[in-house]
């Protein structure tokens, strides 16, 4: 099992940067593909972006493509995101997740067995 706790959010201007953090309890963070998720009120959960277990490999929704960046430190336990360019309508709760312990990682929020309990990005115009 991984616990998950995620850091970084705040109130921010449009055009400005965040860096989100997610540090996972256990010595087996690099079996689990990570992914980063957010949920704005009213709306679905939707996927932003994950990566494979060494994070050589990526992947982002289209809405945040050339903005946002996730990387992985497994020596620390850590995922971030990077976020640049931030917009209003990036505004939401930001979840990390880990998807099971070997598996190939999703992009579908039901994939994924450990939540953080999220941190909370606001984007002013």
């Amino acid at each position: 099992q991984v616990q998950l706790v995620e850091s970084g959010g705040g109130l921010v201007q449009a055009g400005g940067s965040l860096r989100l953090s997610c540090a996972a309890s256990g010595r087996t963070f690099s079996t689990y593909p990570m992914g980063w998720f957010r949920q704005a009120p009213g709306k679905e959960r939707e996927f932003v972006a994950r990566c494979n277990r060494s994070g050589g490999m990526t992947y982002y929704a289209d809405s945040v493509k050339g903005r946002f960046t996730i990387s992985r430190d497994n020596a620390k336990n850590t995922v971030y995101l990077q976020m640049n360019s931030l917009k209003p309508e990036d505004t939401a709760v930001y979840y990390c997740a880990a998807a099971p312990a070997y598996s190939s990682g999703s992009a579908y929020y039901r994939n994924y067995s450990y939540w953080g309990q999220g941190t909370q990005v606001t984007v002013s115009s």
